[in-house]
């Protein structure tokens, strides 16, 4: 029941973010001369339609001393179904039976189209912020997300996670060992199952280092392997001090304890809440950044080792494309895998991870991909810089390969997702 209900959260919400994305792209189209013919939420089959009232323009116009009020006709009428295949001159507005996104169909998107309201009209400056408008919006989405969680509690993600000093307050956490190696660091200090680890202090200092997650004690381990420290831990109502010689980071363990960590380490913020949602937007979109990079590199170069006649490089090849294969997710690992746990770990986590879909949809577009924003851009950018006309064609042709490559992609993803899956 939980996954199924984890599954319906995730359509919901990345239906938001792609309406989110077009609904950018409808602002700037409208904002820039180009008419809508419709706007859609979902896709089709069509549920059901409406259309701008004519008559609604027309009693908008008239001065605000001389209109009947108690005869305002409404702003939208019901698209009948019969009408449905009929060309219409004003804006349709829809909802559609498949809850996987929407959409914003513009009059003319060719870049060849010159009738005065198609988006082949638009001016470039104009077809710049259409196509990069939709990117806007899942960028102020996130941003819109992030400021709330720095007010509601953010979570701890990230070793350099921006916070703003003197208006950053943490909440609580506390760790306890659950296990120990045997013949471990830990064990030959002394420490016990049970123990509530406080602090540590490295070889020579006598500033204590606050460990009270999991991931500040494992930070602290790895900084000061090999070295002797000493934890102050809390056993049975008192504090005592242990002094275990770290392991090396090469080997199995450094202290070689399991924790159990007690409440989130979770950031607050109160005035700087903006800032750190800022802030944080920039740096979730450069991690994006660099996971797509160190994607296509272990792609690519896996690839690459494929072709050497040394069975070890192959290896390493199959290896860094394994690699690449566990760090992408498609619709089905987000919503099937992703959603129902994050859903589970309550509603904090479910909002970052939306802020991190948007993110990525936002990076993904930027890319110079022709059957994306980016890339659409791109290559109307690379016709005007040449100084050749870009024909309806042309443009087809290189946005429909481009766009069966994506759809063979994500076919590809989905199928690995179904396996991980099962």
């Amino acid at each position: 029941m939980n996954m199924v209900i984890g599954i319906l959260i995730g359509l919901l919400v990345l239906m938001f973010l792609v309406v989110a994305h077009e609904l950018g792209h409808f602002i700037a189209a409208r904002r820039n001369g180009v008419k809508v013919n419709e706007f859609g939420i979902g896709f089709p089959p069509r549920a059901i339609a409406w259309v701008k009232n004519p008559e609604y323009e027309k009693w908008k116009k008239v001065p605000k001393n001389a209109r009947n009020k108690k005869r305002k006709p409404k702003k939208w009428l019901r698209l009948k179904r019969k009408d449905w295949g009929k060309s219409q001159k004003r804006l349709i507005f829809s909802l559609n039976w498949l809850p996987i996104g929407g959409f914003c169909a513009m009059d003319g998107e060719s870049d060849a189209d010159t009738k005065k309201g198609t988006f082949g009209a638009a001016s470039f400056w104009g077809k710049t912020k259409i196509l990069f408008a939709g990117v806007a919006a899942n960028w102020l989405v996130a941003f819109v997300i992030l400021t709330v969680l720095a007010v509601t509690g953010m979570p701890h993600f990230m070793d350099d996670q921006f916070t703003m000093s003197g208006d950053t307050n943490v909440s609580e956490t506390a760790i306890f060992i659950e296990k120990i190696e045997p013949n471990s660091p830990a064990e030959q200090a002394g420490m016990e199952v049970g123990d509530q680890i406080i602090e540590g202090i490295s070889n020579g200092s006598t500033a204590a280092e606050e460990v009270g997650s999991s991931a500040k004690l494992t930070n602290f381990n790895a900084a000061h392997a090999g070295e002797k420290v000493t934890f102050h831990i809390l056993r049975d109502g008192n504090v005592i001090s242990v002094e275990p010689t770290l392991n090396n980071v090469e080997d199995s363990y450094v202290l070689g304890t399991t924790v159990r960590q007690e409440g989130r380490e979770l950031y607050y913020s109160t005035w700087s809440a903006p800032i750190v949602g800022a802030v944080t937007t920039v740096q979730l979109t450069g991690e994006t950044f660099r996971g797509l990079w160190n994607l296509l590199w272990d792609f690519g170069s896996g690839i690459v080792r494929q072709l050497s006649p040394d069975s070890t490089v192959r290896e390493q090849g199959r290896e860094a494309i394994g690699t690449a294969g566990e760090s992408v997710s498609g619709p089905v690992g987000i919503i099937g895998v992703l959603f129902p746990a994050f859903t589970e770990t309550g509603p904090t986590n479910l909002a970052f991870l939306a802020a991190i879909i948007s993110i990525s949809l936002a990076c993904m577009n930027v890319l110079p991909i022709p059957a994306l924003d980016g890339g659409r851009w791109f290559l109307i950018a690379l016709f005007r810089i040449r100084g050749k006309k870009l024909d309806k064609k042309t443009e087809e042709k290189i946005v429909s390969r481009a766009f069966l490559v994506l759809l063979v992609l994500i076919a590809v993803i989905t199928v690995l997702d179904v396996i991980k899956m099962f």
